[in-house]
This record gives structure tokens, C-alpha cells and sequence, in this order.
């Protein structure tokens, strides 16, 4: 194969169809609301059961290690169904952990950790690269010998999920460089403390403290620099298509009800104002959606993917601007909790910069051209 599959086969048309499925019948908006409050249910044991035996939660991790046998793009596109349902984002913490143990581990690690994953009973999370710019891959921990194992100290942080996960995947530099390590959230040693964000999002600071390591399957091994920036844009651009699946049900939502709402005796859908700011939010979202495939095809099939994962990230940016214009095509309505259209834009807001923003992901692209200019 040559270039990136556009067109959907048969077989993703049925996984995309089965994932839609799941979500409405398991993950109500109702439960996305519930987020907003501090002691609100994160997600559902119905949900978690549901998404483990259908198969998502090892979607690309090989039978072999009790997953689906899938890849990449088949992780997009349940991204995609996820943003639509907004699906709780610690599915989306787990996904990223099985993808750095299964890409960054060594034979051990895997056959330990990705069926506890694939099968739902652990619940991950990554502190592998930096919330504000995903190409920072230096850790922030420092690891040191004790004996047979090693001991880790410093500071994580923005860890998604931390309070809720059994296991985070996190980097350490070494004297013998970076490593990788599987940790009990539960360890003596580690601390998490909660950070303010918003739309119902949870992540927390997390300290290590002397936190010891002697089993072996906890050891990822040596971590090529080139190898966790695969993973970090790889995670990147799951979430821009999760952003897809966002800008998908808002773009539905509005057309429903400019095609319903009625001004001066007709529809707002006829009067020509309306339907050019529709038409400019499917063009944005279109262009996103090929940009964010593009990303996940290319790094699928074993690239780094730095620019394009950028070019998907400056894309995708798009989608906090068509939730805006949601909102103004709603009228007053957008503004009203009850309609949950503000649960979709705060997402939209909250997804584009993890890992960076726009202005951040153009700094990777012109890197890179600067890259190969030298080269």
C-alpha cells in the first residue's frame, strides 16, 4: 500500500458501527455531565464490562496477549465514537498505557501488563512526555540502582486519571540513560495531588518518592528517544480524532436544529448566512478528519510521524471554532446547560491543547522541514 486508505472497508464500517452501538447504550451524556461534579461517577462498571468484552480495550494489542489483533486505526476509530459519545477520557489514559508497554516494552512487560489491560481488570495511565508539548520526551524522574531493582524520585505532572489507575507508565533517566518503568499507583512513595482543569477532566501532580522497582516486569528497559516520541504522537493523534468525533455530533446536533428552529415564519437551515457558516464547519472538519487518519495511518505502519501528527494537531484546532459556531447557530439555546452542547465545546477546548496547541505543533512541523533542509 502506497498512500493512506481514505475510503473505510467493510470491517471498519462494522467496528466503527458496533463502537456507536456500545457508547449510546452505555455511556449516556448524562454521565458526561456528572464529571462536572467533584464527586461525580468517572465512568461505570456497565461502560468498563461493556468495552472490555467487546474487544475495545485490547483493540491494539495482539491475540496473543489476550487483545483484539488490531491496530492503530482501528484505535481511531473508536477515538472517533468516543469524542462523538464523550466517552469517559479514562479509556482513553488505559489505551495510551497498553500502546507504551506494548511499543516500549520488553517481552516480560508485555505478556505481564497487556492482558491485565486488554481484559479491563487494570486501568493505566502515562507520564511518558510533557502535557504542555508532546515532543518533550526527556524525563522528569531520575532513577538510581538499589540492589537488584531501582529507586525512582521526582515529579510528574498533568498524570490523567492518576487517582483511579492501578498502574502509570513512566520514564526515568538513568546513568545508563532513559528507562522505562511499570508502577503501582498504589506504592509506598508515590503521591498524587488533583490540579483544577476544566469540563469534568482529572489530572494530578504526581510525586515519587524514593518508590522502589525490584520486579523485572515492571522494567520496560532502554527508551530510545526516537521510540517515545512515536508513542507521544501516536497518543496525539488518537485525540485529535477523538476531536473528530466531537466536531461530528456537534456539526449533527446544530444542522437537527437549524433545520427545526424557525424565525420569521421559516427555518434558520433556509436563510443563506446559516448555511454558509454550516458548510465552512464540515470543510474544517473534513480537512481535520483526513489529517488526523493521515497521522494514526502513518505512524500504524512504524514512522515517528512528527509532521504529521503537527499538520493533524493544527487541524484539529478547528474544532474548538466549530463548537463555537454551534454555539451561535444555537442562539440563546447554546447557552442553556440543559441542551449539554457545552460539554462538547469544553472538550473540544481541553483536547486541542493537551500535549500542546496549534502554535506548538507548527513549532514541531517547522523542525522538522528545518531537519531536512540540513539533512
Amino acid at each position: 500500500m502506497t498512500g493512506v486508505r481514505l475510503i473505510p472497508d467493510q470491517d471498519r464500517r462494522d467496528l466503527a458501527a458496533m463502537c456507536r452501538d456500545l457508547l449510546t447504550a452505555e455511556c449516556p451524556t448524562t454521565l458526561a455531565r456528572a464529571l462536572h461534579s467533584p464527586d461525580g461517577v468517572r465512568i461505570t462498571p456497565g461502560l468498563w464490562k461493556a468495552l472490555a468484552e467487546a474487544g475495545v480495550l485490547g483493540l491494539g494489542i495482539e491475540e496473543g496477549l489476550g487483545g483484539s489483533g488490531g491496530g492503530l486505526a482501528d484505535l481511531g476509530v473508536f477515538c472517533i465514537e468516543a469524542g462523538r459519545a464523550l466517552c469517559p477520557m479514562v479509556v482513553h489514559s488505559t489505551l495510551h498505557a497498553a500502546l507504551a508497554v506494548d511499543w516500549l516494552g520488553t517481552g516480560a512487560a508485555r505478556e505481564t501488563w497487556l492482558p491485565l489491560l486488554a481484559a479491563g481488570s487494570t486501568r493505566g495511565t502515562t507520564a511518558l512526555w510533557s502535557p504542555r508539548d508532546a515532543s518533550a520526551v526527556t524525563p522528569t524522574l531520575r532513577a538510581r540502582r538499589d540492589g537488584d531493582g531501582w529507586r525512582l524520585d521526582g515529579v510528574a505532572d498533568f498524570v490523567a486519571d492518576a487517582d483511579i489507575a492501578d498502574l502509570i507508565v513512566v520514564a526515568a533517566e538513568a546513568d545508563s540513560g532513559a528507562l522505562g518503568f511499570v508502577i503501582d499507583s498504589g506504592s509506598s512513595g508515590v503521591s498524587a495531588r488533583p490540579l483544577a482543569m476544566m469540563g469534568g477532566h482529572r489530572a494530578f501532580t504526581v510525586g515519587f518518592d524514593g518508590v522502589l522497582v525490584d520486579d523485572q516486569r515492571r522494567v520496560l528497559g532502554g527508551l530510545a528517544e526516537q521510540d517515545l516520541r512515536r508513542v507521544s504522537n501516536a497518543a496525539a493523534a488518537l485525540l485529535c480524532l477523538d476531536l473528530m468525533g466531537v466536531a461530528e455530533a456537534v456539526l449533527q446536533r446544530t444542522v437537527d436544529y437549524i433545520k427545526m428552529r424557525e424565525q420569521f415564519g421559516r427555518p434558520i437551515a433556509s436563510f443563506q448566512a446559516a448555511q454558509h457558516l454550516v458548510a465552512d464547519m464540515h470543510i474544517a472538519l473534513a480537512a481535520a478528519r483526513l489529517a488526523a487518519q493521515s497521522a494514526v495511518f502513518w505512524i500504524g505502519r512504524g514512522r515517528i510521524g512528527t509532521r504529521e501528527t503537527a499538520i493533524a494537531k493544527m487541524r484539529a484546532d478547528a474544532v474548538k471554532k466549530i463548537t463555537l459556531d454551534a454555539h451561535q447557530l444555537h442562539g440563546g439555546m447554546g447557552y442553556v446547560l440543559d441542551t449539554d452542547l457545552h460539554l462538547f465545546s469544553e472538550r473540544a477546548r481541553v483536547l486541542a491543547t493537551m500535549g500542546g496547541g496549534a502554535d506548538t505543533a507548527a513549532k514541531w512541523l517547522a523542525d522538522e522541514m528545518d531537519w531536512e533542509v540540513s539533512h
